[in-house]
């Protein structure tokens, strides 16, 4: 940042703090509300220009990029008066979240019919794994159908399963025959289209917590494969529409081996915090995943550097501006802490590691707001309330969008993302959690941005909308500052909070 920026930025703290007592009185297009709007444009854009730079390398964690970035927001927050929320004073700020990547090598499936091997080429079949390499020899076949077929423990048990692929059921159905014992799941799948693109993703690297290894062994095969396979597969699979059906043991066995590139890795969620004057009682907690690609274009593409301008350079903003406003205000009665979380795009892991492992016992949370690819649609947008029905917070976010003057979105729309962001897995562990933006409240503004930028090296500052993202944040303040003083926002049947002792150093 050049010295413009720093001085800038020492500055705007100083200047919001003459004006932030205005902010949530005044209405849009008053002079008030559009001297702040302009501050907290030009604060986040360039907070946002310089995360989604070529510098900071797409991001992605366990690598410079993930150390330029927290070093950067922790810049950020201890000059507007945060401290370390991590409450470890041997890891001050930054909590480390264990990592292992892994990427698929190789991949074989031989189905065994009497004395006749059937090998599988690399268009039909995909066979995956977590771990370095993983072999079932003459395995057991045995068909499950449908997901709404009933399967005993003893039915897979040590065997391999093989199921119907059905969009949106797969993943869950899979799961269940892993935890009954199969040493396998086979899942049929429409196309090769589908096994191009699974091998695709799965050889580039992923990451998973190393709380959650999966080392199951995963297939997917054609349909096609499996007629050629079994001269009756139509007659098999057409049982599975039968009420009453019963898994049926093929006549065959299987030989599947798979192998991956797996090392271990370390990352890291940012920790920040407000302290409060009142923190027994409880504490507010804003997030947003820090964490993109870096590289993730196809080889031979001209730009293969993936900046996640919008996912989620911009939430990230979003969030810093919003603790220099409010440390700018305070002190609040509760503490506000301030989450920036790794790995995101590989499953809400940072997310799910801070639930595991919170400074302070989760139930001291008595609202958190996520803040996610928030810069895409323009000033008056409709609004998407992300987490409605799932927390007491409803009442009071529906007031403050109301008293903002904007219409909300489709809940439909704004559903369809519940589990697809870090605040699941916070509701998962029964943290009242909201992600509250105008992102997600048009089905066709958010379809074009997922179609042409979404999780793509296209996805720059350039031709980013900060309008709608910009009166969001306005509409946050007002919200946090308000759950922020405990007598105005009383928890029914709140607990009182124990704030525990800073582990000792070792």
């Amino acid at each position: 940042m050049g010295r413009w920026g720093k001085k800038m930025g020492r500055s705007l703290g100083l200047v919001i703090g003459v004006l932030v007592l205005s902010a949530c009185a005044g209405t849009r297009g008053d002079r008030a509300f559009e001297a702040q709007y302009k501050l907290a444009e030009v604060a986040m854009s360039k907070d946002i220009a310089v995360l989604a730079s070529e510098e900071f390398m797409g991001r992605r964690p366990a690598t410079q990029g993930e150390t330029k970035t927290l070093d950067y927001m922790q810049g950020e927050l201890e000059r507007a008066g945060l401290v370390s929320g991590t409450n470890d004073p041997s890891n001050p700020w930054r909590a480390p979240v264990p990592l292992v990547t892994s990427a698929a090598l190789d991949g074989t499936v031989v189905f065994q019919i009497g004395d006749t091997d059937i090998t599988l080429v690399d268009d039909e079949a995909a066979a995956l794994t977590g771990s370095k390499r993983a072999l079932v020899e003459e395995g057991a076949l045995v068909f499950v159908g449908k997901a709404q077929a009933a399967v005993a423990d003893d039915q897979v048990l040590g065997k391999v399963a093989v199921l119907q692929g059905e969009p949106g059921k797969s993943p869950a159905r899979r799961e269940k025959l892993f935890e009954q014992g199969a040493a396998a799941v086979i899942t049929i799948v429409e196309s090769t289209d589908s096994i191009e693109s699974l091998q695709r993703f799965s050889s580039r690297e992923r990451f998973q917590l190393v709380s959650e290894l999966d080392d199951n062994l995963s297939v997917f095969v054609t349909r096609k494969a499996m007629e050629s396979t079994f001269a009756d597969w139509e007659t098999i699979e057409a049982q599975a529409d039968d009420v009453g059906f019963a898994p049926i043991t093929l006549p065959a066995t299987v030989r599947i081996e798979a192998s991956s590139d797996r090392r271990d890795a370390i990352s890291h969620n940012l920790i920040g915090k407000l302290p409060g004057t009142r923190p027994e009682a409880g504490a507010v907690l804003m997030l947003a995943h820090w964490d993109h690609f870096g590289e993730c274009g196809e080889p031979g593409d001209k730009d293969r550097l993936c900046n996640g301008a919008a996912d989620n350079a911009s939430g990230v903003a979003a969030m810093l501006e919003l603790a220099r406003r409010l440390s700018a205000s305070g002190p609040h009665d509760r503490d506000i802490f301030v989450l920036g979380t790794t790995a995101e795009e590989w499953g809400l892991l940072g997310a799910q590691a801070f639930t595991e492992n919170p400074p302070v016992p989760l139930d001291s949370f008595v609202a958190a707001f996520n803040f996610d690819t928030v810069a895409i649609a323009p000033r008056g947008s409709e609004i998407g309330f992300i987490g409605e029905g799932e927390t007491a917070l409803d009442p009071l976010v529906i007031d403050a969008i109301k008293a903002s003057g904007r219409e909300q979105g489709s809940r439909v729309l704004a559903e369809q993302f519940l589990r697809r962001q870090d605040g699941w897995a916070l509701l998962q562990r029964d943290v009242p959690t909201v992600m509250v933006s105008s992102a997600f409240g048009n089905e066709e503004r958010l379809n074009t941005y997922l179609e042409t930028r979404y999780h793509n090296a296209s996805d720059e500052v350039a031709g980013m909308e900060l309008g709608g993202a910009v009166e969001d944040l306005l509409l946050h303040e007002g919200l946090i500052e308000k759950v922020a003083n405990a007598s105005e926002y009383v928890v029914p049947a709140i607990a009182p909070v124990s704030v525990p002792e800073p582990i000792a150093s070792p």
